[in-house]
Order: C-alpha cells, then structure tokens, then sequence
C-alpha cells in the first residue's frame, strides 16, 4: 500500500523549472514563422525567375518573328526576310509554321546537337534555345528520307509545347497542314502520324534507308504504334518518299519524347491518287 508520502498531492515545482519550458514554447511558433516566411520569399523568387526567363525567351522569338509575313490563307507560304534573319545568325536554314498553332519560329543547324538547345540565334543563354534542325541532317531539310526538327516543350506553351498535344486524336486532326520554308523553296506538309517514345530511341534519328522499301517498313512500323494517325495513315506511309519529323519532350514519362511526323502534300496527294 502506497505511503501517505506518495498519496498526498504534490506541490507546484519549482519557479526555475517550469520556466524553461515556456520560454522555449515562445519562441517555437516565431522559429516557424520565420522559416515559413523564408520558404516562401525562396518561392517566390524561384518563380520570378522563372517568369524572367520565359519572358526574356518569348522577347527573342518575337524579334525573330518579326522578320516574316504571314497570310490569313493558310495555303500561302510565310514571307521570309532571309537577309534580316542571317545578320542574326547565318546558321539559320528554314522556317516552320504550323498554322492554327503558336509554332512559328525559324529553323536553325548548329554542329552538334547541343548548341542550341539553350543558345538564342543572339548567341545568349536562353531557357528555350532556338528550333533547330538535326545536325545530321542534310541542310536545309527535305533532303534526306527523314529530317528532324527539336523544339523545346515549355511550360508556358511556346516553342514546341503544341507537338506534345497532338498524341490526342481529336487535337492532331486540328492540324491542316505545316509549312517549311528555306531560301530555295516552300514546302507545304500534311500531318501523317504522331507517336511517343523514349529518349533513348535511336530510330528517331535515322535519316536514310538501305532502300525505298525498308524506308515504308519503318513508317509502316510508326503506323502501328502511333497514338494519333491519318485515317489513310497506312497508304501514305508506303508511298511517302520526305518525312518531317517535328520532336520534342513528353512528360508523359521520363525523359520521353513525343514526334510528329509529316509528308510533303504533294507526296500525299500522289499517294492517294495511286490508292
């Protein structure tokens, strides 16, 4: 049985040891208060940089731009100063427009594949970099089976952003036609297929075939896998002799890839007048 020593109600404690506790517990909610205070402001600048960065890019692809004429009928190519775009930067080679979309920006060739990745044709660092054409490729494009443009996926929408819609089928049959424009010629394009893939894929950058006919067995191949077609998708693929393949990133997945593939229209309606 206890001793009325250890029944009895205890006292108060001591002044000294009570009073450690509560000048901790005021200063916990200000020691949170702060660090709230400097997540956000940490935040908030993040994001102001951010912003800073997507506006200084959208600055350059509107100087670009205002060195083309484009038309309200959409069958009628882009006017191109070439001279204006070349003091610039004498490595560009063409033109993309993909009317009814925000994609209207030049086309440039660097070295490697790199350079332009996050370099502007002012030759400053750039979130978005510039559209730039394989550098494996024969220049200016539509020379080779297969050319291949990059554009950035950025998140406010500009540069190739509107690729990474069209693995929608009712988004890609939005898309009429493509332009592709360089100092010699003017190339009307219509879409043929839109597919996904990983980074690693290296069939994205193959460019010629041993022959015509393992050339159509490959975009035979995209047919089949692509999330978006062509309804007549198959007949174009084995008929086409030129594909533009526009890429970008999908984040879909991680380090994923979405491609849209189109063929010259001229190819296109000689296919379908073959069928």
């Amino acid at each position: 049985m206890p001793s009325a020593k250890h029944m009895a109600p205890q006292g108060p404690e001591p002044r000294g040891k009570a009073s450690r506790p509560r000048r901790h517990a005021r200063w916990l909610p200000i020691a949170l208060f702060l660090a709230g205070a400097a997540l956000i402001a940490s935040a908030a600048w993040l994001l102001s940089d951010a912003f800073g960065k997507y506006a200084a890019q959208d600055t350059v692809n509107a100087e670009l731009q205002a060195h083309v004429t484009l038309f309200d009928d959409p069958n009628e190519a882009p006017l191109v100063d070439w001279a204006a775009l070349e003091a610039v930067d004498p490595n560009v080679c063409a033109w993309l427009e993909v009317p009814g979309t925000s994609i209207n920006y030049p086309v440039y060739q660097g070295e490697d594949n790199e350079y332009y990745l996050n370099t502007t044709a002012e030759g400053e660092w750039g979130i978005g970099g510039q559209v730039f054409l394989d550098c494996d490729n024969t220049n200016p494009g539509l020379v080779d089976e297969q050319t291949v443009v990059y554009g950035h996926h950025l998140q406010n929408g500009s540069m190739f952003a509107p690729i990474a819609e069209l693995d929608d089928q009712a988004a890609f049959n939005e898309i009429g036609l493509i332009w592709y424009v360089t100092r010699e010629s003017a190339t009307q394009l219509v879409p043929l297929l839109c597919y996904r893939t990983v980074g690693s894929d290296e069939s994205v950058r193959q460019f010629m075939w041993p022959s015509e006919a393992d050339f159509h067995r490959y975009l035979e191949g995209l047919v089949d896998k692509a999330q978006a077609r062509a309804e007549d998708a198959s007949t174009l693929a084995a008929r086409a002799s030129h594909v533009l393949t526009l890429s970008t990133c999908s984040y879909e997945e991680d380090n994923g890839r979405t491609l849209l593939v189109s063929l010259p229209a001229s190819e296109a309606a000689g296919a379908r007048a073959e069928a």
